[in-house]
């Protein structure tokens, strides 16, 4: 027996590697996109002061388009597969394209969900990140720091015009002591909190560090360190009474300049330091402000952007779950699809189908293993099934080979009465063709069988035996049938019917009985037949003359006896040619010479009829000429009785004619016709429908066609009235004796 195992299988539409490349093509694609997504998401997650148009998340952005156009393509193949065998009506590409969309559902719904939400809050962030509020209190935190600087910057201008006032008013008892000069100097520096003071000569040049080089007087926190004064730029076109702020860069000090109303030229610059924690609360107020005030220039770009970059890193997860999801349906619906197909192949009869067993380890495979090898025992059974058939046909045929070779019918029956096998015998008895009544019951095609199938329905397990008469009153056959039951677990399943014509058997022995009847009434009657006819024949003539009171009745009375003596002598001899019919003596004889010699016989017998004698083919028979002729006189008498019982009846015919290898001599008459009852005895002895008949002239006619292997039918006449009777004997054509092949004779009137 094949298992599953060791059968082949059969390929598919789409090679198995097709179908891995495609897999490994979807799942890589949607692998990297899924890949690129998440690494995308933790990249804007993690560096959100970059923006969208930081360089690291541009190229992500970017890489997400070229996967999400990729996998696009991809899925659309894919998809596109699909569509194509559902609408050419694949096995199982129904049940795939519903898996599709239910796994791109369940994978679609979450996605959109997330991404519709997470562009709302976004919104919604946004929108209470630039409420009034929000702007308000950015913009008071930095009037606060403005306000501070602007604070400072007022001390430290008020510092610088103090000094130059008060340096204005001593100058010139100072410039010749520079020591009294620094003092001054050192007082106002500690007074005032400053971490630097210097007098210093206007210069042209750029800035410079200079140690007393054009520095008339200094004072600071970092002695013997050198001082550094501003460029020109900053102090050349000051005036007197105006004061510079400058602001050192990466410097926690703020500088202020002013120019001495004194001469020669002079300029002071001091240098208050600020502090560093409010210094950089200020700066980070102010860039926080400006971060703000652009972020909120740019407001709608940033929610596009953000729509933008949700939406495509929505749309790159949603992909890589509906390839994911397709390479799921794939791998559900393909071994279903696979067995929808085999099963399909196993209803047009292929039973060698076997569908793969990939390894999974899960119900799919458990399934194609057991539908392999459901597929694999059905194949043995339907070879056993065939080999058992073959044997059974065999065996039908033999047994129909038996029932043809049979004579008798043989009819099998179910347990209905229908019938089920009729033998060729069966049908020719029944003179019905039985083949195409296959099915009916058997009383309704012939009903004679009713009371039998009956009775052994009634009672199964005694079959039933008769004799019925089957057929028209012309040609009622008489049947010798048995029906017996099949039976199985004390139940009929089937009955068995068989039946043979004994129709020529009873007649058969019928004749015999009769034959030994007439050989003994031929015997007993013929011996006292002579004594009393020549007894009759002595009285007439010698008594005749003496009888004188009334010699006419004794005249007639002895003529009477023997009249009727001759009558019985003639019937006894009758008797005696059917019960001792004489071996015939065969010769090529002229059918139409004894059928035109029989003709003149009874042309002079019977004058008052019209014979008419019609040759259609010369024809010539090896036969018995007497024999033949007895027949055809026999035949022809019967034509005359019949004619003379019916008024207006006058025409009597013999017809000569050929019907394959045999002769037919057919002799026609316009008489009373053929009885409506026992027509198929009336070729038995003693049945006859003459009131004068012995019944012996057909039997005679009929005993001799059959020792001439011919036979004898009879039939109603063509017209309205008469009866017609055939003798059909082997022949041959022979050359015509009359001049014209076809002649006519009719008599004088």
């Amino acid at each position: 027996m094949p298992t599953a195992s060791n059968a082949p299988l059969r390929p598919w539409p789409a090679t198995a590697l097709d179908i891995m490349l495609g897999r490994v093509a979807t799942l890589l694609v949607a692998s990297v996109a899924l890949a690129l997504g998440i690494a995308s998401f933790a990249i804007l997650a993690g560096r959100v002061k970059l923006g969208v148009h930081s360089g690291v998340a541009i190229g992500m952005i970017v890489a997400d388009f070229a996967a999400l156009l990729l996998l696009i393509i991809v899925l659309v193949g894919r998809v596109t597969r699909v569509v194509l065998e559902h609408r050419r009506g694949a096995a199982g590409a129904r049940l795939h394209v519903r898996l599709v969309f239910l796994f791109g559902g369940v994978a679609a719904v979450p996605a959109i969900l997330v991404a519709v939400f997470a562009i709302f809050f976004f919104n919604f962030g946004i929108q209470a990140w630039f409420n009034q509020r929000v702007q308000t209190a950015l913009d008071e935190s930095n009037q606060v720091a403005q306000g501070y600087l602007a604070e400072h910057d007022n001390a430290i201008k008020l510092d610088a015009l103090a000094m130059a006032n008060d340096l204005a008013q001593i100058a010139t008892q100072y410039f010749g002591d520079p020591n009294a000069f620094a003092q001054y100097l050192a007082s106002e520096y500690n007074a005032l909190g400053l971490t630097e003071a210097v007098i210093f000569e206007p210069q042209n040049g750029q800035k410079q560090k200079m140690l007393n080089n054009g520095i008339v007087a200094s004072a600071s926190l970092f002695n013997g360190m050198g001082v550094t004064v501003p460029p020109p730029a900053e102090y050349l076109t000051l005036q007197p009474g105006q004061v510079q702020l400058i602001f050192p860069r990466n410097s926690t000090v703020e500088q202020a300049v002013v120019k001495l109303d004194v001469t020669p030229p002079m300029m002071l610059m001091i240098e208050k330091p600020l502090d560093p924690t409010i210094l950089d609360h200020v700066k980070r107020t102010q860039q926080a402000v400006a971060e703000y005030q652009r972020l909120s220039k740019n407001r709608a770009g940033l929610e596009a952007s953000f729509a933008l970059v949700t939406a495509v890193l929505s749309l790159l997860v949603l992909s890589a779950l509906v390839g994911f999801g397709l390479v799921i349906a794939n791998q559900i619906a393909r071994p279903i699809g696979h067995l929808i197909r085999a099963a399909e192949d196993v209803r047009d009869g292929d039973l060698t189908v076997r569908v793969p067993e990939r390894p999974t380890g899960d119900e799919m495979q458990g399934l194609s293993r057991a539908f392999n090898r459901m597929t694999a025992q059905l194949a043995a059974q339907r070879s056993e099934l065939m080999h058992v058939n073959d044997e059974l046909d065999e065996r039908r045929r033999f047994t129909e080979t038996v029932l043809a070779g049979v004579s008798a019918g043989v009819i099998g029956l179910d347990n209905q009465g229908r019938i089920e096998l009729p033998n060729r015998a069966a049908s020719e008895l029944l003179r019905i063709d039985l083949s195409p009544r296959i099915g009916d019951s058997l009383v309704t095609v012939a009903p004679e069988f009713g009371p039998l199938i009956a009775a052994v329905m009634a009672n199964p397990e005694r079959p039933a035996t008769a004799e019925i008469e089957h057929g028209p009153a012309m040609g009622k056959r008489v049947l010798l049938v048995r029906i017996g039951a099949e039976m199985e677990a004390g139940v009929p399943d089937g009955f068995i019917v068989t039946f043979d014509d004994v129709t020529e058997l009873l007649s058969a022995q019928r004749k015999a009985a009769w034959a030994d009847v007439a050989r003994r009434i031929a015997h007993e009657i013929k011996n006292p037949l002579t004594p009393i006819q020549l007894s009759a024949e002595r009285l007439k003539r010698r008594f005749a003359k003496e009888i004188t009171s009334d010699p006419e009745s004794f005249t007639q009375c002895a003529e009477t006896i023997v009249r009727h003596v001759g009558d019985i002598g003639r019937m006894v001899d009758e008797f005696s040619s059917f019960a001792r019919m004489p071996s015939p003596v065969m010769r090529t004889e002229s059918l139409e010479r004894l059928a035109r010699e029989a003709m003149v016989l009874q042309r002079v017998a019977h004058p008052e009829i019209e014979w008419q004698v019609e040759i259609d083919t010369p024809m010539r028979a090896v036969c018995d000429r007497r024999l033949i002729g007895q027949a055809l006189t026999n035949l022809l008498t019967n034509a005359a009785d019949a004619v003379a019982m019916r008024a207006g009846a006058r025409h009597v015919g013999l017809r000569l004619y050929q019907a394959g290898s045999m002769a037919v001599l057919s002799v026609t008459d316009d008489g009373v016709g053929l009885p409506e009852t026992d027509r198929a005895r009336l070729t038995e002895p003693y049945v006859t429908h003459k009131p004068k008949g012995t019944g012996l002239g057909l039997a005679i006619v009929a005993k001799i066609m059959e020792d001439h292997g011919g036979r004898v039918e009879l039939h109603p006449a063509p017209g309205a009235h008469g009866a017609e009777v055939r003798l059909l004997l082997p022949a041959e054509l022979a050359e015509p004796a009359q001049p014209s092949e076809n002649t006519k004779e009719f008599p004088a009137k």
